[in-house]
């Protein structure tokens, strides 16, 4: 009994050097996002997480962990605590009069400070108990306060900026701020400590569109100024405390501390920036913007490394690190519509095997991984199905496993139909009219250079009128140029003018077409005919230095 004819499988070109780098590797790896929509889809408006800086580092990997064990999510009235570790919530403070913002856990993990829309300020104990307990309160601020943060470096300083147009500096044990600082002459709706000032630096962005730095040592207060073209929604200063970056619209300016000066301008969004967050240990700056993207800089040229869509416009984002390494640990995105995602990077087991298959892919190809993909799955496949003829096969001495069996035939296409029947000019009529629906470059290749194997190519293109000769000759014209292409093409050509040349006289669409096919092979031909000068010129050169 003869064998069943198989369908014509699709000619696989080669493929070109894998477009992915390694820093789009890193990012790709933070996966098994976990989904989190607040109470009454409150938008996500803040997310902080206590990093180990300054004074309260500990020498205690066990101690360093069990430290950095928090983060605050702020969404409507009320601030969420989650665990990095298992990404779960652990426990609510609801204790606002007004909307909540700016909820930031200490670095000692165990005290929390936020503000509110009445302009009110409290202190948290979040490091026990299910229940946070009020430490301390002010009512200071008679506007909304927008930020609050400690100081990386003293446990007791603290600074808020409101929209009362004031900047301070408090002590957790006293009831008036230490310093006050005016000068802004809108909202100010972002600040943050200045790294290496010991809490005497601030710096801080408004909506009268500047950036000031702030001296609680110096009478005045303001040190200088930056004016930007828009209201400045984020600020955010680099390790180092000689750079900063300030999110203005849809910009982003880096400025220079040291010389007072711009150092550029990112406009790589296209909606306003509304967060920035350090990642890798400072190394990359990580942004996310009303547009819904989030894109990750590289900090020596501030080029985009890798960029990521989501489905809401993004208010905050924040790149969690944890252990006593601080190591790129979470990557958590809060958006207008209420969504917490968390994308977790890969560690353990399932790192090692990413490891292992990006080495395999560097070494062998993507294509190459794709294909050893494919088998191994058609082999886990083809155990399962052994397995089931075994259970049915109990009552018999052999199993004879096969991988077909079960398989459902695949309705043929109209062309591999005509193929299979011997239809030849039906078939190649079906795959190279490039205006068809279905039309598939790789079909109509792999049609043309089944023909020639089976020496019906000139079958098929023989007994052709001048309106089924057009397709073809289109066809040649567009992929003559393409060396991946160019030997089937040759062929055709040279059949179509034996066949045909006879009857270009009586039609002009023809002369046109078989014209443009001249011109087109007439200037590669040049362009090779420069390319072979220009490789023997190289090649005298190469062997004159030698």
């Amino acid at each position: 009994m003869a064998a069943e004819v198989q369908p014509l499988p699709l000619v696989k070109l080669p493929s070109g050097p894998s477009p992915v780098t390694p820093e789009q590797r890193y990012w790709r790896s933070f996966k098994n996002q976990k989904l989190h929509t607040s109470t009454a889809t409150w938008p996500i408006s803040h997310i902080s997480f206590p990093a180990q800086t300054g004074a309260v580092l500990s020498n205690s990997m066990v101690a360093a962990t069990k430290i950095n064990d928090l983060f605050a999510v702020t969404s409507g009235p009320r601030v969420d605590i989650f665990s990095i570790r298992k990404r779960e919530l652990l426990k609510t403070i609801g204790r606002f009069d007004s909307e909540a913002h700016s909820g930031e856990i200490r670095a000692d993990g165990r005290a929390l400070v936020a503000g509110e829309d009445s302009g009110k300020m409290q202190v948290f104990d979040v490091g026990g108990g299910t229940r946070a307990v009020i430490l301390k309160t002010w009512h200071i601020h008679k506007q909304p306060v927008w930020v609050t943060k400690w100081s990386p470096t003293e446990l007791t300083t603290l600074m808020s900026c409101s929209d009362d147009k004031t900047v301070r500096l408090w002590d957790l044990p006293s009831n008036n701020p230490s310093h006050t600082f005016t000068g802004h002459s809108d909202y100010v709706r972002s600040g943050a400590f200045i790294p290496g000032g010991n809490s005497n630096m601030l710096v801080t962005g408004s909506y009268d569109e500047t950036v000031r730095v702030w001296d609680a040592r110096t009478p005045g207060g303001s040190v200088f100024t930056f004016k930007h073209k828009d209201p400045i929604e984020e600020v955010l200063p680099l390790p180092g405390g000689t750079t900063l970056l300030a999110a203005s619209g849809n910009a982003i300016s880096v400025l220079d501390l040291v010389a007072a000066k711009p150092l550029r301008l990112i406009t790589n969004h296209q909606k306003t920036v509304t967060s920035l967050s350090l990642a890798s240990n400072g190394k990359r700056v990580v942004s996310g913007s009303l547009d819904g993207h989030v894109k990750v800089f590289e900090t020596s040229n501030w080029n985009v490394v890798f960029g990521c869509k989501y489905s809401s416009p993004i208010l905050s984002l924040s790149v969690i690190a944890a252990g006593a390494a601080q190591e790129d640990r979470h990557l958590a995105v809060g958006m207008q519509s209420g969504v917490l995602a968390i994308r977790t990077k890969l560690s353990g087991a399932a790192a090692e095997k990413a490891r292992e298959r990006a080495a395999i892919e560097a070494a062998i190809g993507t294509s190459a991984l794709d294909k050893i993909d494919a088998r191994n799955a058609k082999r886990k496949r083809a155990v399962v199905s052994n397995k089931n003829m075994d259970m049915l096969g109990e009552n018999v001495d052999v199993v004879i496993p096969t991988s077909d069996t079960g398989s459902r035939k695949k309705k043929l296409k109209p062309w591999q139909r005509n193929y299979k029947d011997g239809f030849y000019a039906a078939c190649l009529d079906e795959v190279i009219d490039m205006s068809g629906p279905e039309y598939q470059p790789l079909t109509a290749l792999t049609v043309l250079i089944a023909l020639r194997h089976r020496s019906a190519l000139r079958e098929a293109l023989e007994g052709r009128d001048e309106v089924s000769i057009i397709p073809l000759l289109k066809w040649v014209s567009k992929y003559i140029v393409d060396p991946r292409y160019l030997s089937i093409c040759v062929d055709v050509s040279f059949h179509l003018y034996d066949l045909y040349s006879e009857h270009v006289a009586g039609s002009s669409e023809l002369a046109v077409l078989f014209h443009a096919l001249l011109g087109k092979v007439s200037r590669a031909a040049s362009k090779a005919q420069t390319a072979m000068e220009v490789a023997g010129m190289l090649e005298t050169l190469t062997l004159g230095n030698n």
